[in-house]
C-alpha cells in the first residue's frame, strides 16, 4: 500500500517584522510632517502665551485704576500738563498718549517710579507702590491735566474736577540698560498679541487713558480737557457749551 507523504505547513516566523529600512523611511515620514507643522504649532503657542499676558496686563490696569479711585493706590507723582484748550495749536493727538510732542508721557527709565503688579495668596491681582522688586508686570503712570483749566486741592494737591490717567504696562523683564519703546505720535509700538516669538520685553503690553473724576467733575471740565479749539480762537465763538 502507497502512503502518501503529509506535507508539512511551514508557519511564519516569531522575528518577522518591519525592516531595518522600513523602519527608517517611517523615520523619515515622520520627521518631515513634523518639521512642516512645527511652525504652526510654534506660533500657536507663542500667541496663546502672548494673548494671556495681554489679558493680565488689561487686568492689572483695571485694578490699578479702580485703586486709584477708591484712594487704594497712591495717585502718581508725576504730572503732564496739556496745552491749554484756548490754544490754536492744540488737537487731538495732545489727548493720546504718546512720545512724540512736548509735555506728552515719556518712556520709563532705571530711575522712573514704577507700581509693581503681584498676586497675593487667593491668586488676585494686587497694585504695590512705586520702586518695588518682585512682581509680574511694571505700571508707569502719571496724572494729565489741562494748563489753567482747573483749580487745585490744596489739601489733596489733585485738580479739584479731576485729571486724566495715562498708563503704561510692561512686563517684569524688561531691561532698562536698553532702548524702551512706547507709541510716538505716528506709530503703534505697543506688543503685538500675534507672535512667532517669546514677544518684545521692550514695548509696552497695555497703553490706556481715562479719566479719574470727583464730585466737582463737570462736562464743562471733560471738554477743556479733551476740545479741539477754533483756528482762530480769538474770532470764533467756539467754546465748551
Amino acid at each position: 500500500m502507497i502512503k502518501h507523504k503529509q506535507q508539512q505547513v511551514s508557519q511564519p516566523s516569531d522575528e518577522s517584522g518591519f525592516t531595518i529600512i522600513e523602519s527608517l523611511v517611517a523615520i523619515i515620514v515622520v520627521a518631515i510632517l513634523l518639521a512642516a507643522i512645527a511652525p504652526t504649532i510654534v506660533i500657536a503657542t507663542a500667541t496663546r502665551v502672548q494673548s494671556k499676558r495681554v489679558e493680565l496686563a488689561t487686568q492689572a490696569v483695571r485694578t490699578f485704576i479702580d485703586g486709584v479711585k477708591t484712594g487704594a493706590v497712591t495717585t502718581p507723582a508725576t504730572t503732564i500738563t496739556l496745552l491749554q484748550s484756548t490754544d490754536a495749536t492744540r488737537s487731538l493727538a495732545d489727548n493720546l498718549l504718546t512720545t512724540g510732542a512736548t509735555g506728552n508721557m515719556p518712556v520709563p527709565t532705571a530711575s522712573t517710579s514704577l507700581y509693581c503688579v503681584t498676586k497675593d495668596v487667593n491668586n488676585n491681582l494686587t497694585i504695590s507702590p512705586p520702586n518695588c522688586t518682585s512682581n509680574l508686570f511694571y505700571i508707569q503712570a502719571v496724572k494729565i491735566i489741562g494748563a489753567g483749566s482747573t483749580p487745585i486741592d490744596t489739601t489733596t494737591g489733585l485738580p479739584i474736577d479731576g485729571y486724566g490717567l495715562g498708563i503704561r504696562v510692561y512686563r517684569s523683564d524688561i531691561d532698562f540698560t536698553k532702548t524702551v519703546n512706547a507709541s510716538d505720535s505716528s506709530n503703534n509700538k505697543r506688543q503685538n498679541t500675534f507672535t512667532g516669538t517669546l514677544g518684545n520685553t521692550q514695548s509696552p503690553l497695555v497703553e490706556m487713558t481715562t479719566v479719574i473724576a470727583s464730585k466737582n467733575t463737570s462736562f464743562n471740565a471733560l471738554c477743556q480737557r479733551l476740545a479741539i479749539p477754533p483756528t482762530n480762537p480769538v474770532t470764533s465763538n467756539t467754546t465748551c457749551n
